[in-house]
């Protein structure tokens, strides 16, 4: 079979391994089928006829697609776009991403089933049978529904809420409504734009994906930005241009701001009675660190809040949530956040912050005190 690979992109790599300390996988396997060049060489084998071994489906499906890779990489390898490609080949050909998966990821697009199912989870939460160690938030078995503020003199904006993040952690969608608002904005929350799709590219379910998308651009139409607080989210509504191919997808994406990004560069009239007495370490998710690359804004957003902003000493390194790659491969991403767990402890934080929802509960399963920075913000707003 064949990937379907842009041989540009591919020859664009130069083997030189200057992203080998920068990938997760291979930092904690040391085996080079898991790193960054050895998947390419393993995508240029299988273009030039090579079969598909379960050895080769292990190199691709262990890939967290955490894109630290194309940070340090000097050639511009566009690695993100040749994995995404690669698992979209080989789902089509039903040699990864099993039924139970796809079935799984069907339920994002269908808010009544997410729903159902979640109410369930809570449910199994009360009577204790939902192991901690998942580090699944606590569920409400009841959350009002969001309610529209627009109309504020200083402009409106969209509030991306998602699927699952809108039913497990609504408590956050509601904090950065609140901090929004305070300085000045009018929010309107997406209840009819549902899933991004971002899991489904993921998994190679591109046809799934490019459907999600193009819903997402006619529920969102118009001028009106689009703010998203969670970094995989916004990172795949950025790139809905590349996924989709079209001029509309691209317009689009150019409204998609980061929450933080967008308040640092307008502030509007924040301002606090004081800041909270915490030692704070921001946790970059990897979607703000390597592909928005917006990351440096939730610590500018954070500074004038809190008693003291430190840094982790990893250099940005994965946490190993990776959407679902958590559930999906549990023992490498125990591995890869332990790494992790071992930096904060280094920094000794009185709390973590981190802008993406799977990251929060990866670690905060490992026993990390994991908020949203803007839910941090919001505490030290309300004083």
């Amino acid at each position: 079979m064949t990937l379907n690979l842009d041989p540009d992109e591919l020859a664009s790599c130069v083997q030189c391994g200057l992203c080998l300390p920068h990938c997760p996988t291979f930092r904690v396997s040391g085996d080079e089928s898991m790193s960054p060049r050895g998947r390419i060489a393993l995508m240029r084998s299988v273009e030039d006829g090579a079969p598909i071994t379960e050895e080769v489906k292990r190199s691709f499906e262990t890939c967290v697609q955490c894109r630290g890779c194309e940070t340090a990489c000097p050639s511009g390898v566009k690695f993100g776009h040749l994995m995404e490609k690669t698992r979209e080949a080989l789902a089509k050909a039903h040699e990864i991403t099993p039924s139970w998966q796809r079935f799984a990821l069907g339920a994002l697009d269908h808010p009544g089933l997410l729903s159902a199912g979640s109410k369930a989870l809570a449910v199994a939460q009360r009577v204790k049978i939902v192991p901690k160690r998942l580090g699944v938030p606590r569920i409400p078995l009841r959350s009002p529904a969001m309610e529209s503020s627009a109309g504020s003199v200083a402009g409106d904006v969209y509030l991306f809420t998602g699927c699952v993040m809108d039913v497990w952690q609504r408590d956050v969608h509601r904090d950065v409504q609140y901090v929004l608002e305070r300085a000045g904005f009018g929010v309107i929350p997406t209840t009819n734009a549902s899933c991004c799709g971002a899991l489904h590219t993921h998994a190679g379910l591109g046809d799934r994906s490019r459907k999600m998308a193009r819903h997402v651009i006619e529920t969102l139409d118009g001028a009106i930005p689009i703010l998203v607080d969670s970094a995989g989210c916004g990172a795949a509504m950025k790139e809905y241009g590349s996924l989709l191919g079209t001029d509309e997808a691209k317009a689009f994406g150019s409204r998609v701001f980061d929450v933080a990004e967008w308040l640092v560069a307008n502030p509007g009239t924040l301002e606090a009675p004081g800041v909270l007495d915490l030692r704070v370490a921001v946790q970059d998710p990897c979607h703000l660190r390597h592909v928005q690359r917006v990351h440096l804004a939730t610590r500018d957003l954070l500074r004038p809040f809190v008693r003291e902003l430190v840094e982790l000493d990893d250099e940005g390194l994965c946490c190993g949530a990776g959407g679902s790659y958590s559930a999906l491969e549990p023992e490498l991403a125990g591995q890869i956040r332990d790494r992790k767990v071992a930096a904060i402890d280094r920094a000794n934080p009185d709390v973590v912050a981190s802008a993406n929802p799977g990251c929060s509960m990866h670690l905060q399963a490992a026993g990390v005190k994991s908020v949203h920075p803007l839910s941090l913000l919001a505490q030290a707003l309300r004083g």
